[in-house]
């Protein structure tokens, strides 16, 4: 005999948090920070701004739990595929470009990237969460991959953490083009098509031995 579930009014409870924060990424990625309100997060969540604060007591509360729920997941694949990735560091490219193309074309990282770098100097804790949580480990993350292959002789000498802000600039532009010039008229970048010419420029400039 088939066990009932838990009452509806309990599953919905506990569904909240998430819809909460759901409702707390559109509002963030269409409006920012500074000009998302709390009672509109509640209504589009569908519960009552006193509702709200049993979860959330702050804007940066929710801002914090949009990082974990919609952005974090995404970079912690990246890590994973990147951590597991057997082969040589011109492989490891191969991977790396397309999965960041594939995470910006589909996930938050964009619009809400956007709004850090835009409101970060008046909302410093925005910056300084998004820099702890995500820019430094996969600078870190990347920049320890090229020490590691510059000692098995695979790329060239240089400063890896600089030579992993060169790899992550163009993506970077393409974040800020689309979210701050697409939507006034300005044509978009095709952003796989851009990690293929990057990972080309990128082979011929880093690796030993590898030819333009």
């Amino acid at each position: 005999m088939l066990q009932p579930g838990p009452p509806k009014f309990q599953r919905r409870k506990e569904d909240r948090p998430g819809e909460i924060v759901s409702a707390a990424l559109g509002v963030f990625s269409e409006k920012g920070f500074a000009a998302a309100r709390l009672d509109e997060i509640a209504r589009r969540a569908g519960v009552s701004k006193g509702a709200l604060y049993l979860y959330f007591e702050t804007k940066e509360e929710l801002f914090h739990a949009v990082v974990k729920s919609a952005i974090s997941p995404n970079l912690a694949m990246v890590r994973e595929r990147l951590e597991a990735f057997p082969g040589p560091f011109g492989g490891l490219l191969e991977v790396f470009l397309p999965t960041i193309a594939q995470v910006i074309a589909t996930s938050a990282v964009a619009p809400i990237g956007k709004m850090v770098i835009g409101e970060g100097r008046n909302f410093p804790e925005l910056a300084r969460y998004w820099h702890e949580e995500l820019v430094a480990p996969m600078i870190g993350l990347v920049s320890g991959l090229i020490a590691k292959a510059q000692a098995r002789g695979e790329v060239r000498a240089g400063d890896p953490r600089l030579f992993a802000a060169q790899i992550m600039a163009p993506f970077l532009m393409a974040v800020l083009w689309r979210e701050t010039f697409v939507p006034v008229g300005a044509e978009p970048f095709d952003v796989q098509a851009l990690a293929a010419q990057h990972l080309t420029v990128l082979k011929a400039g880093l690796l030993i031995g590898e030819k333009a």
